[in-house]
């Protein structure tokens, strides 16, 4: 399995875990309370929905990720186009990261 597949998997996991929330507001809120560990989003967000996230999780400290548009990411979790998801738990976050980062560099 290679490590695209790998990450969206485990998110799809994570996901029957009920570890993950998704939608624009849902996912801000999750950041603003200091549950989400990582969000996940599309590479064809709106630019306005981009700012408004990456702003959030940088004054949060909380990692994002891009990945390749809203039809891969809903697909991950079994549901329509998603623009951005928040992984609530550590463990799920921690090795999504990993696997996002093994995936860009190599």
């Amino acid at each position: 399995m290679n490590q695209e597949n790998r990450w969206m998997s485990l998110l799809g996991l994570a996901n029957r875990a009920r570890k993950v929330i998704s939608g624009e507001e849902l996912v801000i809120k999750e950041i603003r309370n200091n549950r989400a560990k990582v969000v996940l989003l599309a590479g064809d967000a709106s630019e306005n929905t981009r700012k408004k996230i990456t702003d959030k999780c940088s004054y949060y400290k909380v990692p994002v990720y891009q990945v390749e548009d809203r039809g891969v990411l809903g697909g991950a979790i079994g549901k329509e186009a998603r623009v951005t998801i928040a992984v609530l738990d550590a463990g799920f976050a921690s090795k999504i990261s990993k696997l996002l980062d093994e995936s860009q560099w190599g």
